[in-house]
């Protein structure tokens, strides 16, 4: 009897299935930028700022394996020109998997560029880019990740911008086994981020601040990673509505809307880049 009372408490502290609520000191830790990262209103708000000496991050104090991610997001207002934010899951290490926002500062009264991607196993070279059909500096919106064994969908204001299916049937990995913590980073990447590098961050607009509210992740939440894939896509996993959730035929409807009318760049058409041909993923 002991033995099994102490089998149930073993996978009760790897795995639990929580719904994680908004307070930033619960749920992250500021992890670099030397105070230009700050908590404050109680939890309620998390800002981050850039300056000519140094950017800032965080990190979520949890891993998770699986669930259904929201994030309220203001972006950097005015010249952001050469910032990039960034909002992220990774699993840390060289053959990491990660799920991407990045969101490419501009000049003034020109729309930001939302880059995403998706990482397996250490591998990238996903990206698809996206204009948005509002000013993400004038109020926060939310930014999602869903991801479960099934696909990967990234949204804003429960808006898809794009799917990244599980298509392993036809030789293509897919994120499924290690678990990932949610963070956020401000840098100066002006050599890259706005157009290509040719505009360059003006300093005199610093600092840049991205402010963050309202938290959520209903997700599986993993305290021992060797027992988590078991774990997280057991039975009780599968009973979550995250874990079979996918786009239904009105998010597939803005779905398309979206990559018809705000798609700047997709990788799945891109020739000069495969020559050879495009990777498995696109042509299903």
């Amino acid at each position: 009897m002991a033995s099994f009372r102490n089998a149930l408490v073993l996978v009760f502290f790897m795995t639990s299935m929580v719904v994680s609520g908004s307070n930033f000191f619960q749920n992250f830790d500021i992890n670099w930028g030397e105070g230009r990262g700050k908590i404050v209103n109680n939890g309620e708000l998390l800002t981050l700022s850039l300056d000519n000496y140094s950017g800032s991050g965080f990190q979520s104090k949890k891993e998770y394996l699986f669930g259904k991610f929201d994030m309220q997001l203001k972006l950097v207002p005015g010249n952001s020109a050469g910032t990039v934010t960034a909002l992220y899951l990774s699993s840390g290490g060289s053959n990491h998997d990660e799920i991407d926002f990045e969101f490419l500062g501009n000049l003034s009264g020109e729309p930001y560029t939302v880059h995403t991607n998706v990482y397996t196993q250490g591998k990238g070279e996903r990206e698809q880019q996206f204009r948005l059909w509002f000013d993400p500096t004038d109020d926060f919106h939310t930014y999602s990740v869903l991801w479960n064994p099934r696909t990967i969908v990234l949204s804003v204001d429960d808006t898809p911008l794009r799917e990244f299916k599980n298509l392993e049937k036809i030789g293509v990995p897919f994120p499924k086994t290690q678990p990932m913590k949610v963070y956020s980073t401000i840098w100066n990447a002006d050599q890259w981020a706005t157009r290509g590098g040719l505009i360059k961050t003006d300093w005199t607009q610093a600092p840049f601040v991205a402010s963050y509210r309202n938290f959520s992740a209903d997700a599986c939440v993993v305290f021992n990673r060797p027992a988590a894939a078991e774990n997280c896509t057991s039975e009780g996993a599968n009973n979550n509505p995250w874990m079979s959730q996918n786009l239904d035929p009105n998010s597939e409807e803005k779905l398309k809307w979206v990559q018809k009318n705000y798609m700047i760049y997709n990788y799945c058409s891109d020739g000069k880049r495969f020559p050879g041909g495009f990777p498995p993923e696109c042509y299903a």
